[in-house]
């Protein structure tokens, strides 16, 4: 307790080397690595989700690109009214955070800035086996899915891929089905035509595999809750990478416990 407090600069520097090392991701790598838990790992079903991380910036922030706009009322949080405008990440851009999106989670609900984070999940006992964070989008859910799988997808054996209403477009159930992935998706059947047809569903598996996705929320909720990941702490994509990466593989650890405890010697 009375060695002298570190200067700021020093810690600034240990958490360049962390972005620069990828410490998050080759620590997820290296606890899956482990024989014991290697040996609890599904290498053929999977399951992907993505969930909103809230930007570390203020929607006062986000302002027109060319500079015009109202600027906010005097003062250190000066108010500013966006009635009547109309905003949209191609017109506009946050001053506080760039990398952030405007991006809401459904029809009815409020638009936040924010990143999506996105994790794959091996389906036999619900471990973490890769993660990343994105830019908000309506397309980046589907893209981040297909650059997590494709490592996993060269195997002897059809992988599956599970995975909710939102993955339902038939450009990504085609690229899955290019990389020998058999898209285990839940069937988007408003107003359109699923592209999930009779050829998947009918299999025991398929129902099994829509059953289980679901949990994969439990990894969200237990960073969100538990790890504070509710709200971004750090500003730019590359820095809001590292921490979910790094708590998604977190998430593990607290899991494997109980899983090696269960597990036969």
């Amino acid at each position: 307790m009375d060695d002298p407090v570190w200067d700021a600069t020093t810690f600034t520097k240990s958490h360049d080397r962390l972005l620069a090392g990828e410490v998050a991701s080759r620590f997820l790598a290296t606890v899956l690595a482990q024989p014991k838990v290697r040996a609890l790992l599904s290498t053929e079903h999977f399951s992907v989700d993505g969930t909103l991380l809230e930007a570390w910036a203020s929607t006062k922030s986000f302002r027109p690109k060319d500079g015009s706009g109202p600027p906010p009322d005097a003062g250190r949080n000066g108010e500013q009214d966006f009635r009547g405008q109309k905003r949209s990440n191609d017109t506009h851009a946050s001053t506080t955070d760039p990398d952030a999106r405007l991006f809401r989670k459904g029809p009815g609900k409020e638009a936040k800035l924010c990143f999506m984070g996105h994790a794959l999940r091996e389906n036999r006992h619900g471990l973490i086996v890769d993660a990343l964070a994105t830019r908000a989008s309506g397309h980046a859910e589907r893209l981040a899915a297909s650059h997590l799988v494709k490592p996993h997808a060269d195997r002897p054996r059809k992988v599956t891929l599970a995975g909710d209403k939102g993955f339902d477009a038939r450009d990504f159930v085609a690229e899955l089905r290019e990389i020998n992935v058999t898209p285990h998706l839940a069937q988007n059947t408003s107003g359109r035509r699923s592209a999930i047809d009779g050829r998947t569903t009918r299999h025991p598996g398929y129902a099994v595999s829509q059953q289980i996705r679901k949990r994969i929320e439990e990894a969200f909720g237990w960073a969100k809750t538990v790890a504070g990941l509710r709200k971004a702490r750090h500003r730019g994509l590359a820095k809001i990478d590292w921490p979910f990466t790094f708590t998604m593989a977190a998430y593990n650890p607290v899991r494997l416990p109980k899983l090696l405890g269960a597990a036969p010697s």
